[in-house]
């Protein structure tokens, strides 16, 4: 089944709630990069009237997940996948829509086919890149994802 905007935001309604309800929305997937928007709102601001760090690294996250997620269906093989480490950083206030983009497809690719040859975990770093309306970067999250097959 072939990933598409739409039915990663049915799966967001569905299992992950919060980040629906928060306004996280995937926009388009293909095999390199995830895009998904938030827009800052009264639901997901914190007291200094922006965007609440965990909300943008629910976005974040969702770009880095989609992609593992896709890749993993594409191998056919049953593979587990978990963040065991993340690292952010901010450096400005998020406001308006944001955008986080992902372009490490290849990365999680290489790392399934190794997994896949050798029968070893693998843990890759990702990252997720958000910027505002106006072109400024507001923050970028990176995300170790670790994968292994299951037995």
């Amino acid at each position: 089944m072939k990933l598409t905007p739409r039915k990663l935001n049915t799966f967001n309604i569905i299992k992950l709630p919060s980040a629906y309800l928060c306004g996280v929305r995937c926009r388009y997937i293909d095999d390199e990069k995830c895009i998904a928007t938030v827009t800052h709102r009264w639901i997901n601001q914190n007291p200094f009237n922006s965007m609440f760090w965990a909300v943008q690294g629910m976005a974040a996250e969702f770009t880095t997940g989609a992609l593992v997620i896709g890749k993993i269906q594409e191998t056919g093989k049953k593979i587990s996948m978990l963040v065991t480490t993340n690292k952010a950083t901010f450096t400005k206030k998020a406001t308006g829509k944001i955008t986080f983009t992902c372009n490490d497809g290849q990365v999680i690719k290489d790392a399934l086919q190794k997994t896949i040859e050798t029968g070893e975990g693998q843990s890759i770093w990702m990252t997720s890149i958000g910027i505002n309306e106006d072109g400024v970067q507001v923050s970028s999250f990176s995300f170790e994802w670790s994968v292994k097959l299951k037995t």
